[in-house]
C-alpha cells in the first residue's frame, strides 16, 4: 500500500481539515472519531507518513502506542465504561478506511451495541463535549 498524502489524516495533520482534538505531542495526534462505533471513540495517528503498521518506523508506533495508552486511561476516567476495545486495521480487507496508520480505543458497555464501523457522522457537539471531559481527565492525571 502506497502512503496517498491526501488521505482525510493527513490533511488533518497539516491543517488542511478540522478535527475534535483530544490531544496532541510532538509525534502523535488524539481526535475524536466523526464516525464513532461507541460514545467516546477517539483515534491516535503518528504524525508520520505511513499508511499502516508495515510501512510505520518502530519510533513512532511506539509514540503511538504511548498515546494510545494515555488517552485509553482518560477515556476510562472520563467515561467509565465497562471495557474498552483497542483496535489497528491493515489494508481494505482487514476494514482499514484511511490510509494512515490510526489505532481506535472504543468504549464498551455491555448493553449498548456496537455502531458499524465508518458508517454514521456523529454531531459535532456532542463530539466535543465527550473530547471537553477526555481532555479533563488527561489534564487531571
Amino acid at each position: 500500500m502506497s502512503y496517498d498524502p491526501q488521505n482525510i489524516f493527513a490533511k488533518i495533520l497539516r491543517g488542511d481539515a478540522p478535527c475534535i482534538k483530544v490531544c496532541e505531542s510532538e509525534h502523535t495526534l488524539a481526535f475524536m472519531d466523526v464516525m464513532p462505533q461507541s460514545e467516546g471513540h477517539v483515534l491516535v495517528v503518528p504524525k508520520e507518513a505511513a499508511a499502516n503498521i508495515h510501512d510505520v518506523s518502530d519510533e513512532a508506533l511506539a509514540a503511538c502506542m504511548r498515546t494510545v495508552k494515555r488517552v485509553a486511561a482518560a477515556v476510562r476516567e472520563a467515561l467509565k465504561p465497562e471495557g474498552m476495545l483497542i483496535a489497528q486495521f491493515n489494508g481494505a480487507a482487514a476494514g482499514q478506511t484511511v490510509e494512515h496508520i490510526h489505532v481506535h480505543i472504543i468504549p464498551r458497555w455491555s448493553d449498548v451495541p456496537l455502531k458499524a464501523h465508518g458508517r454514521e457522522r456523529a454531531d459535532d457537539a456532542r463530539l466535543e463535549a465527550l473530547a471537553q471531559r477526555i481532555r479533563a481527565a488527561l489534564q487531571a492525571e
